[in-house]
């Protein structure tokens, strides 16, 4: 094999699609095949075999990564509708109305909850990026949320019993009808909330009238890719009262009314802040912490960002609104919820209400929250936890099992990083505004990939941050933070592969973690070298001002930028490495 380094363990190399597979097969090329004597455990997770497989694919994936323990995961599309009929078309054999759900959903969450791994996402330390931060003391913009119903106004608790919660539908029938059942353990929390579509409506009218009163641009963000029964159902509301109401005046007057997913929106408001305008956020919990984020920021700006942030993020699997059932009620009627038999609450929706049911599991929580402390042990880091415990029985467990997790390291002799308890609100204000040296952020799912994407935003480029998630078993799995670059694919095709625009430096990042902790396991030193310097390349190219098309004008000197593309890029990678 020549002078290639010779490594013992497999790496379980997950395929995706569009222009970061392009770059990702470039990487693997140039990188590992001509480098390292290594076995490759490769599975196509791309979109389409997800669907030839009929799931399949995911599945083999979970199976590879908790045999071999150590992956690495390339961005994969997750298929709209459109997309879905396009590849059924390609493949007539396929039936639609029978896919598994693992065929056509995002594969990200089953990966997770399947190797029961939490996410921590970190800022790679560029000493060069110095992202141009809006100005924002005194900015001219309002954000608007619910008073009432959601999570606010929710039915949560912690179990009393180890059973079934069993959801319940109360309608024009009399009987029962169950809707969705759960297992779950005695001392796990559980949450029921509702909206009224009566209020949501009340609330639209109020937004759309005080833009046109107050002439302002209108944005509406929520979340109704993943949560499309809750969030969905208010989009769909809220849109119907603009279209029947309130369009037609919006664009006489001039003004623009745009809806992103809560994340990107709120990654906008950080990096490309409108000047005048209201940004609706119905989610109340969501809503009031960019309400008073926002207020901050007229108060106080954005301040430099000179700090290393890492977010750590529970397992889509476990728990909160990603793993809840989620649906808009049929009819008028009452919903209940029972747990080991047991009636614990019910309450009244109409049509159209929007029903959440969600759980989380005290044991994941506890392997999430002793990960973090060792994750902030290991790389020197404080602790800035954000809970709703005021008035939130579903979020007071964290805080027993923060405190039961900080004894059990004492009894061992071993004390916990500094930590500090706060309201959700006040660590996404920290994060901002008042950042510490090299802090950790942990969040459930939701607040965590709101907070995911505005510190993209800081940093400058979705490919200025690493992910890594690690289970209880040690499983690792490394990915980028961002997607396949869809605009960017097509001009590739288009040019017939001459023009190939797209930032490696996320995926870079996450081989050399992979190899690093292979060489760990393995106690390959030679690995190791290795794997730092494939990394340190990294950051010398960007260093040197040798940047892809998303980081012009935002390095330490931009007359010294030289732009490339993306295999340019990896030519400067080759030599400095």
């Amino acid at each position: 094999m020549g002078n290639k380094i010779k490594v013992e363990s497999p790496l379980v190399i997950l395929h995706g699609d569009e222009m970061a597979q392009v770059a990702f097969e470039e990487l693997l090329k140039n990188f590992v095949s001509s480098k390292l004597d290594i076995e490759l455990k490769e599975i196509d997770l791309s979109a389409e075999n997800r669907l030839v497989t009929n799931g399949r694919a995911v599945t083999e994936s979970i199976e590879a990564l908790k045999k071999y323990g150590v992956g690495i995961k390339n961005a994969g599309i997750t298929v709209n509708r459109s997309q879905l009929e396009e590849l059924l078309r390609k493949h007539p054999d396929m039936e639609g109305t029978s896919l598994d759900p693992l065929a056509t959903k995002s594969p990200n969450g089953a990966i997770r909850k399947g190797i029961g791994g939490n996410i921590t996402r970190e800022d790679i330390q560029f000493r060069n990026i110095r992202v141009r931060r809006p100005e924002w003391i005194g900015r001219d913009i309002e954000v608007m949320t619910m008073e009432n119903g959601g999570i606010k106004d929710s039915f949560n608790e912690l179990s009393r019993a180890t059973g079934i919660i069993k959801l319940l539908f109360v309608g024009s029938s009399g009987d029962p009808e169950e809707l969705h059942r759960r297992e779950v353990s005695k001392g796990d929390p559980l949450l029921l909330a509702t909206n009224d579509t009566a209020d949501i409506t009340d609330w639209a009218h109020q937004f759309f009238q005080r833009a046109i009163d107050e002439k302002r641009d209108i944005y509406l963000g929520l979340k109704d890719t993943v949560i499309p029964g809750y969030d969905g159902a208010m989009r769909s509301t809220i849109e119907s009262v603009y279209k029947k109401h309130y369009q037609e005046k919006v664009e006489e007057l001039g003004l623009g009314f745009y809806y992103e997913l809560i994340d990107a929106q709120a990654a906008r408001i950080v990096s490309n802040p409108p000047d005048h305008a209201l940004w609706g956020v119905p989610d109340n919990t969501t809503g009031r912490k960019l309400f008073k984020l926002v207020n901050q920021l007229k108060l106080h700006g954005i301040p430099p960002r000179n700090v290393h942030v890492s977010i750590s993020r529970m397992s889509a699997g476990g728990g909160d609104q990603y793993g809840s059932f989620n649906a808009p009620a049929r009819e008028d009627g009452i919903v209940k919820v029972v747990v080991d038999g047991e009636e614990r609450h019910a309450r009244h929706v109409k049509k159209g209400d929007p029903m959440l049911l969600m759980s989380n599991d005290r044991e994941a929580i506890k392997d999430w929250v002793s990960q973090v402390f060792r994750d902030a042990s290991r790389k020197d880091k404080e602790v800035y936890f954000g809970l709703k415990r005021e008035y939130m029985e579903y979020d007071e467990v964290f805080s027993n099992v923060i405190t039961e997790v900080r004894r059990e390291l004492a009894k061992q002799h071993t004390p916990p990083p500094s930590f500090m308890i706060m309201r959700p609100s006040s660590q996404l204000k920290k994060m901002i505004t008042d950042p510490p040296r090299n802090a950790l952020y942990p969040s459930q799912n939701l607040d965590g990939d709101i907070y995911s994407d505005i510190s993209a935003a800081l940093g400058g480029s979705l490919a200025t941050a690493s992910s890594i998630i690690e289970s209880k078993e040690g499983t690792m799995l490394f990915e980028a933070p961002h997607g396949t670059a869809h605009d960017l694919y097509l001009t590739y095709k288009e040019s017939g592969g001459k023009e190939a625009h797209f930032n490696p430096s996320a995926l870079v990042y996450a081989l050399g973690n992979a190899l690093e902790a292979l060489a760990e396991r393995d106690g390959n030193e030679e690995l190791a070298a290795y794997a730092e310097a494939l990394k340190q390349a990294l950051k010398d190219t960007v260093a040197d001002g040798i940047i892809t098309a998303d980081l012009k004008g935002k390095t330490t000197d931009p007359d010294a930028e030289k732009v490339v593309d993306l295999y340019g890029f990896i030519d400067a990678l080759q030599a400095r490495i």
